[in-house]
């Protein structure tokens, strides 16, 4: 147990001593090994010093409990390491290779730049490329975050993992393998992961301080029993020294401090789940305490993903255009199709039969309906159904605000909290929603390594900033920000990427979160100070200031005094932190009003 159990924490006692500095490892380390190397020789000695209570219960008492405290803290990070592989299933195994004209399927590790591959209606890019023939809507949301496809021609790029939504397209192959761009986002992915500033602990620097105080006090106390006694003619000079001095160690070492902040962490990880917020990273909680920049993506974020079709209007037989409308939108893949065929639905379609079925990518979709030619034509946010070149139905196009955002970015603001929209979309829409929200800093055509390149500066200006976000093409700048926010309805990878989760897609849970954050460390550092209330008390008394008035007798109720502090302090760290759910839920809706 002293030793499997505690190995690391004596790794890390090591390097603390041999960077001469203190840390939570040093003091638990100082505290078990004097308790158990004294209580060793008390068993072996018996008649060596004035007692024979041993502390091998105590040593055991404070490993066990400092394990579970980790143990409780680690208990939400298991899934975080896989969280960046699942991007690359964006790449499929095999890919069409055209050799003069002719597919042929090859594994995707054989493929190399200058070769033209094949992509076809459904599929997508296996490796950054130019278009060499075909023309195509390609779904890039992965990329910009964007849910409206692209038109990509003869000479237009293509990025790997974006998906082919409806036309053949041969592709030259300009980059492939790790230096495609999905290989090359999830190397950032890693990086960022691995390079975020590792916010040192709580109770590290209780820690720093605390250790050389305890090691001077036992010390000092020591050397002056040592000579005093000396002096007196006692004998037992120098036994009791190191009585004095081992006493003092073990009864430093506050148990209850393993438990302090996990036992926190996981109330408050309860109740932050009753409320929508899903926090997976608990390591995080230190920095979202801090955050004064909130930086929001803005398709499925702050609008939602889903196209809501308005202003649908109709000339002549209208259930005719309906049911035309409905027919000729079954075909497409296009997310604009799928929401009008949605739309149209209610109001009970008939689904007829359309002839010549063509989509033309960038255009819309045509076809023949009893001789005549029929088109449903796209220009940007508007919709034409064509009837031999006659309109017989329009309707627009847009993407709503999430509910209630007006409100959740006014309180954020009201507290003194930053807020920007970073965005893969047109300064026109990103304008728009800016100016709607009262939002002044907005940038707009940027791409996932420019998201998290605006992050960081961000940070060197001193910001500690938060990102919400909810696709592929957001999981960087969450790696790069102090704290990443994913929407559950967002991509697999990008709530795998971030430290929280708004499970009910509610942003008003962005301010809660923080002010979450406030309260958790505000009750860690109670409990830490509760952890080593009873225990310090106790360090006068372990260093011999009764014994002028009780006699040595003092060390033999002494180990009793001691399991008692280990039991207090433990049972009121746990009391005051089942205080916490109170206390935030008063704190966010405070701040909500």
């Amino acid at each position: 147990m002293q030793f499997y159990a505690g190995l690391d924490f004596y790794r890390g006692a090591y390097a603390a001593v041999k960077n001469r500095m203190g840390n939570m490892d040093l003091l638990i380390s100082l505290g078990t090994l004097t308790a158990f190397f004294f209580s060793l020789v008390i068993t072996f000695y018996p008649g060596l010093f004035p007692v024979d209570y041993t502390y091998f219960d105590a040593s055991a008492f404070i490993i066990t409990l400092i394990l579970t405290g980790n143990y409780i803290e680690n208990l939400t990070k298991r899934k975080a390491n896989s969280s960046a592989s699942a991007l690359l299933s964006l790449i499929p195994d095999r890919v069409h290779l055209l050799d003069n004209g002719i597919p042929r399927d090859i594994m995707i590790e054989k493929l190399v730049p200058g070769n033209i591959i094949q992509v076809r209606p459904g599929e997508n890019v296996p490796a950054d490329g130019i278009v060499a023939d075909g023309s195509s809507e390609i779904d890039e949301s992965m990329l910009t975050g964007e849910s409206e496809p692209v038109l990509k021609k003869a000479g237009s790029n293509v990025t790997s993992g974006t998906m082919n939504i409806n036309g053949t397209l041969s592709v030259k192959v300009t980059a492939a393998g790790k230096n495609s761009t999905v290989n090359k986002i999830y190397s950032l992915i890693q990086m960022a992961s691995m390079g975020r500033a590792k916010i040192q602990k709580i109770s590290d620097i209780f820690s720093s301080y605390f250790v050389p105080i305890v090691l001077i006090a036992a010390t000092s106390s020591a050397i002056f029993w040592y000579f005093y006694l000396r002096s007196s003619g006692n004998p037992l000079y120098f036994i009791i020294s190191i009585l004095v001095f081992v006493s003092v160690v073990v009864i430093a070492c506050p148990c209850a401090i393993g438990l302090a902040a996990p036992i926190t962490l996981l109330i408050s990880s309860n109740e932050s789940s009753r409320n929508g917020i899903l926090i997976k990273n608990s390591s995080s909680m230190d920095r979202l305490s801090k955050i004064d920049t909130v930086i929001f993506d803005k398709t499925g974020t702050i609008t939602d993903n889903t196209p809501k079709i308005i202003n649908f209007t109709t000339s002549g037989d209208r259930k005719l255009a309906v049911s035309l409308l409905y027919s000729i939108e079954s075909g497409s893949n296009h997310p604009v199709a799928r929401a009008i065929v949605e739309y149209l639905q209610g109001m009970n379609p008939e689904k007829l039969d359309i002839s010549q079925y063509k989509e033309v990518p960038g255009i819309g979709v045509t076809g023949e309906y009893m001789g005549k030619t029929l088109e449903a034509r796209r220009s940007g946010e508007h919709i034409s159904l064509l009837i031999d070149g006659n309109e017989l139905a329009s309707l627009n196009v847009e993407h709503n605000l999430r509910s209630g955002i007006e409100k959740d970015i006014k309180n954020l603001i009201r507290n003194n909290i930053r807020v920007l929209i970073v965005t893969g979309d047109t300064v026109e829409n990103t304008g728009r929603i800016a100016s709607q929200l009262g939002i002044e800093e907005y940038y707009c055509s940027i791409k996932p390594e420019g998201k998290a390149e605006i992050v960081m500066e961000q940070q060197k200006k001193g910001s500690y900033v938060m990102f919400v976000g909810d696709g592929i093409n957001d999981t960087v700048a969450m790696q790069t920000a102090d704290v990443g926010v994913a929407m559950a309805s967002g991509s697999d990878i990008a709530t795998a990427s971030g430290d929280i989760i708004l499970l009910n897609n509610d942003l008003k849970n962005i301010l809660g979160s923080i002010i979450i954050g406030k309260y958790t460390i505000r009750k860690i550092k109670q409990n830490i100070g509760w952890a080593i209330g009873y225990n310090s008390a106790l360090i006068p008394v372990a260093a011999g200031v009764l014994v002028p008035l009780l006699g040595l007798g003092i060390y033999y109720v002494l180990p009793i005094f001691a399991a008692l502090a280990m039991g207090l302090s433990s049972t009121t760290v746990v009391l005051n932190s089942m205080r916490l759910g109170k206390h935030m839920e008063k704190g966010i809706m405070a701040s909500s009003l």
